[in-house]
């Protein structure tokens, strides 16, 4: 069944892609100098933009705990990005989840809806390099507590980066199409601790726990590299479609508890993939690799259909609602 869930989804992106997909290259969205920084799925924009992502899709497995059994977590999420300003935007993310335990029946309903502000206070066109600084605000309460959305807020204020090597030497002009986008957040919940309390079924005795909510650092970066801009700033190889608008990537995606629990080990993800970017969409996929085992087992899935606004409406939702005066 969960198979079925992912494919069908998949099938159907792949299909609206084809319809929708264009020949030529990006135009606005996330361009510094001559770099295309194309939307990633694993970390965060360090644009800001008019853009939809719908849908992406995942499926991981991961481990079992004292008091859960491994399970297939596949998910289906959407995220819808507006500019304010030409550099100040705001983003509204939501999850459904589907999580099918060992030997259990699956269980599903939305997590807590994501909401997002993200300013762009730095831009080089030379030395294709952006910065931008946000907050994300994972509302509390909005999910559903079958698939464990919390009942407490948690504020992740972040910093985002993207840098471009096409200023690197002509002596290296292999490395020109070299790309690295990233983000650095530290993600605090509203609440350090949730106690609970039971009644033993044997005994009758009443049994209290306390779960630890602790600050958690989160690292993501992605290193890219662009056949586009090989094409076309560096030298052309003579690669066709759909190759000649490809940009395989690296992705990794890093967290680790920095206080209220005694387990503080890094766990995260590495993620190689490609994805495909035309003038008004962009398709990805990436591997989910866990980086060691108590980030999961098994390697998993992930795919994004992502669209352009600010080039498919560049006259209308596409655009900032508030341009800068001339």
């Amino acid at each position: 069944m969960t198979n079925s869930y992912s494919c069908s989804a998949l099938m159907g992106a792949g299909v609206l892609a084809a319809v929708l997909a264009a020949t030529s290259t990006a135009q606005a969205h996330g361009v510094v100098g001559k770099r295309f920084f194309p939307a990633t799925i694993a970390t965060d924009d360090p644009f800001v933009s008019d853009e939809l992502s719908l849908p992406t899709i995942s499926s991981v497995r991961t481990n079992a705990t004292d008091d859960e059994p491994s399970s297939r977590e596949t998910s289906i999420s959407g995220e819808f990005s507006k500019r304010i300003t030409p550099d100040f935007g705001i983003s509204v993310g939501f999850e459904h989840q589907r999580i099918s335990p060992s030997g259990q029946p699956s269980v599903k309903g939305f997590g807590n809806l994501e909401l997002g502000l993200k300013y762009q206070f730095y831009k080089n066109d030379a030395s294709e390099t952006l910065l931008s600084a946000g907050i994300e605000w994972e509302v509390g309460g909005t999910g559903s507590k079958s698939v464990g959305a919390d009942s407490f807020s948690t504020f992740t204020p972040a910093l985002f980066f993207g840098k471009g090597f096409g200023d690197l030497p002509d002596s290296m002009p292999m490395l020109k199409p070299l790309a690295l986008t990233g983000v650095l957040g530290v993600a605090m919940p509203r609440r350090s601790s949730t106690t609970t309390t039971s009644v033993d079924p044997d005994t009758g005795a009443t049994v209290t726990s306390i779960e630890r909510h602790p600050n958690v650092l989160q690292l993501g970066f992605a290193i890219e590299y662009s056949l586009p801009y090989l094409q076309s700033f560096v030298k052309d190889v003579g690669l066709s479609a759909p190759f000649n608008r490809m940009i395989p990537l690296v992705e990794i995606s890093l967290q680790k508890p920095l206080d209220r629990v005694d387990d503080r080990r890094m766990t995260g993800t590495v993620n190689p993939g490609v994805i495909w970017a035309g003038r008004l969409v962009q398709v990805g996929v990436e591997a989910v690799i866990p980086i060691n085992a108590r980030s999961g087992r098994g390697v998993g899935i992930q795919a994004q259909l992502h669209f352009f606004l600010d080039d498919i409406f560049p006259r209308g939702i596409g655009r900032p609602m508030f341009e800068r005066a001339r």
